[in-house]
């Protein structure tokens, strides 16, 4: 089950009261997700399935616990248990990744950010990020966002022509600015980051280098991705995506930056740990560990190039003409149709991916270009290069013709019959 019966003890008696008896609402709309997830192709590249026991692992009792601080130096008595899951995740995650220093606290990606800004950085002083409309993230500078708010960001992006990383310009953005931090990493890149490469024009211009790898963080635990460790001082990451983890975040160190960062996240940014959370992590890192997970990871790749193929023979503008990783980010502005009436419409259909900028994006965040598109859920699921082709044909009928309610209706069928050959969740319920 996905949740468990609530207990009461009401004078001398337990009473296991189930949740659509004790919230009805919230059962029902907990019931609607899951027949959403199950029935529908979840194609968003930051979103993918976790598997049962990482989802059991994070509804435990372990959420009725206080436990400010870190292992072994806590503010709270009776944390020796939750000791134990906090360890086990920070071992585990520093073998998954060959670290020397891990924190396995903070709530969100952005929070693990936010933890390195504030642990290393003075307000006002100068970080040069990838600008959101070339596929970086709110956190790297946005002025919407508290690292643009705070601090002075300076923008990279992608060539106009190759719709690659221009590292040339990174290396004369960061010999003009001289920033105090570089970051290195995306939301919406299709290609190999090379951490080699920033690492250099980090260390040219004085500058730390964090790498944000939320969005390759699987890719980078298989192999299948340079990782930035040995590179970059600070990384951070999600555990979902394609680690296939619980919502949360992570950051990664050397040791001589550990207890700064600690102090950064604790009590810098956060009070009281998620522990049920933290349990999930530490199971998340453990899949991650097992041979199987590279298989995985092999697959997802696998299947985001032959997606990417087969829309492009499709004529399909791909910013940068295809994929190295998980992800791929379609221009719409040759189909006449904007990122949002194309989400809108796929979703209509069955599919599940969002609107998304494009490098010199001219339309409203609101609005945008592009599609982003995944395959990390639909790998979960158990599709491969075959299903790939399906998808692709089914996303130009329903593209080609977003109004056509017998197309879009068509589709839908075909979709839920691709979701019944690859179960997923069926073993669950809403009590």
């Amino acid at each position: 089950m996905v949740v468990d019966c609530i207990r009461y003890k009401r004078k001398d008696t337990v009473k296991d009261i189930p949740l659509h008896s004790a919230d009805p609402e919230v059962a029902e709309a907990i019931r609607a997700e899951i027949e959403r997830e199950r029935d529908t192709l979840v194609m968003i590249a930051s979103e993918n399935y976790v598997s049962y026991a990482v989802m059991k692992a994070q509804a435990n009792v372990m959420t009725n616990k206080y436990a400010e601080g870190y292992p072994a130096r806590r503010y709270y008595g009776g944390c020796e248990y939750v000791d134990i899951v906090e360890r086990l995740a920070i071992d585990r995650v520093k073998r998954l990744f060959g670290a020397e220093h891990a924190n396995v606290q903070p709530h969100s990606g952005s929070q693990a950010n936010m933890a390195v800004y504030l642990s290393f950085l003075k307000p006002n002083d100068t970080i040069l990020g990838m600008d959101l409309s070339h596929g970086g993230h709110l956190t790297h500078g946005s002025p919407v966002s508290f690292s643009g708010m705070l601090y002075k960001a300076v923008s990279y992006g992608l060539d106009a022509k190759s719709q690659r990383i221009d590292y040339n310009q990174i290396s004369d953005l960061a010999e003009k600015h001289r920033p105090k931090l570089i970051i290195a990493g995306a939301s919406a890149y299709p290609r190999i980051i090379d951490f080699q490469r920033f690492h250099e024009i980090a260390r040219g211009a004085g500058a730390f280098l964090m790498a944000d790898m939320a969005h390759i963080a699987g890719l980078v635990a298989s192999g299948l991705h340079p990782s930035p460790v040995g590179h970059a001082e600070f990384i951070t990451s999600t555990t979902h995506k394609t680690l296939r983890g619980p919502r949360g975040g992570f950051l990664l160190t050397e040791e001589r930056y550990g207890q700064s960062l600690d102090q950064g996240v604790f009590p810098g940014i956060q009070g009281g740990p998620l522990m049920h959370i933290i349990a999930a992590k530490a199971v998340c890192f453990a899949e991650a560990l097992m041979p199987e997970f590279r298989d995985y990871q092999l697959q997802v790749i696998k299947n985001a190039k032959v997606l990417a193929d087969e829309l492009m023979g499709l004529g399909f503008d791909l910013v940068s003409g295809g994929t190295d990783n998980h992800l791929v980010l379609i221009d719409m502005t040759s189909k006449g149709l904007t990122g949002l009436e194309a989400e809108r419409a796929l979703s209509d259909a069955g599919i599940a991916v969002n609107k998304n900028a494009v490098p010199f994006e001219k339309k409203a965040p609101r609005v945008t270009s592009g599609l982003r598109l995944g395959t990390p859920a639909l790998t979960t699921r158990g599709m491969k290069e075959s299903e790939m082709k399906v998808i692709a044909h089914l996303m130009k009928k329903v593209l080609e013709h977003p109004s056509s309610e017998q197309i879009i209706k068509d589709c839908r069928t075909t979709v839920t019959e691709l979701c019944k050959r690859f179960p997923i969740y069926e073993y669950l319920d809403a009590d």
